[in-house]
């Protein structure tokens, strides 16, 4: 029997483990478009809890997560600031502009950090240009390689956003792994912030769902847009079971995916026609440059590797708790196969 395919395409596609199973088996429920399922309610409890916040709200998705705290924040026609890369443009196809009539206004973010300078710059009022309705920042940054925000930049980016009366909303997808980066609880990285978009189905391993966190005004209007949006779930405890279990225990597993990754990107680094930025490898997400990438990627999958092809010349390996040391080594064995091959080929 051959073995199974090693998947590093990305932290979202891990399986519930049993005890997330059985808590979904046995979880208690209600209807919670009423508020009335008793496991979501407390998984909503539990996570604004941990982020130092007043609520919290269920939501299917980190994009709907996102995408309800900008409908909060903003008024149609605003600009919405964020460093180049976001998730909330990138990957959220268009949502903004057609949900909350918002535009994106971007500023230069190497490794994810903007200069708090340049979100100043871009800050505008009322008059013949689109004002500024909200910043966005992001952490970890997905497109930057996992990178985390450092402090320092994000306290000066929440002040000058205070000093314009801007709200401001954090992309936590990954807040976990920043919070696991920085050997600090999840609190500090949401501190100061109006809102926190927190995934669970990643690194923590739940397979469905997001905790918005923030004041309880503002968790009451993003249960509305939650509405408007069709993300009212109705037993959804069975979903939130597993949610619990994935904050109980999954922080704690990060540090191994963050120490499985930086083997990975060292291992890459060594193997010829092959680029790493090792100092951008501060989580659980890997970027290298190669050339071909698609057919680079391909040839992976073809034994038994699973990536993802980024760009002409990027791919992307991610860890998660599913991937072991062991998985870790026999995927540098295939990549350095792969690259050996393509590095004869090019003799």
């Amino acid at each position: 029997m051959s073995r199974p395919a090693i998947d590093l395409r990305s932290d979202t596609v891990t399986r519930p483990t049993a005890a997330m199973r059985r808590a979904m088996a046995e979880a208690e429920v209600g209807d919670d478009v009423y508020g009335e399922d008793p496991t979501v309610n407390r998984l909503q409890d539990m996570v604004a809890e941990m982020a130092g916040m007043e609520a919290g709200l269920f939501v299917p998705s980190g994009t709907m997560g996102n995408q309800v705290a900008i409908a909060v924040h903003t008024d149609r026609g605003q600009e919405v600031v964020m460093p180049e890369g976001a998730h909330v443009y990138e990957y959220e196809p268009g949502a903004m502009a057609v949900l909350s009539g918002a535009l994106p206004r971007f500023v230069k973010a190497p490794r994810g950090a903007p200069d708090p300078a340049d979100v100043a710059a871009v800050i505008r009022g009322p008059g013949h240009q689109a004002a500024t309705g909200l910043v966005v920042l992001e952490n970890t940054h997905n497109v930057a390689g996992g990178t985390v925000v450092p402090p320092t930049v994000v306290a000066e980016v929440q002040r000058i956003a205070r000093s314009h009366g801007l709200p401001i909303h954090l992309d936590g997808a990954r807040a976990f792994n920043a919070a696991a980066a920085m050997g600090v609880g999840v609190d500090a990285v949401c501190a100061g912030f109006d809102t926190v978009s927190l995934c669970l189905s990643k690194g923590l391993g739940a397979p469905v769902g997001t905790v918005l966190v923030g004041s309880r005004e503002h968790v009451a209007e993003a249960h509305r847009y939650r509405k408007l949006l069709g993300g009212g779930m109705r037993q959804a405890g069975v979903l939130a079971a597993a949610g619990i279990v994935a904050v109980t225990e999954g922080p704690a597993r990060l540090v191994d995916d963050h120490r499985r990754a930086r083997r990975l990107a060292e291992g890459l680094a060594a193997l010829p026609g092959v680029q790493v930025d090792l100092e951008a490898v501060q989580t659980n997400i890997v970027y290298f440059e190669v050339e071909g990438a698609a057919a680079f990627a391909a040839r992976c999958a073809e034994l038994g590797v699973l990536l993802n092809a980024m760009g002409a010349k990027r791919c992307r390996v991610v860890t998660h708790f599913q991937v072991t040391d062991e998985d870790v080594d026999a995927a540098l064995t295939v990549l350095g196969r792969v690259a050996s091959e393509r590095a004869q080929a090019a003799a």
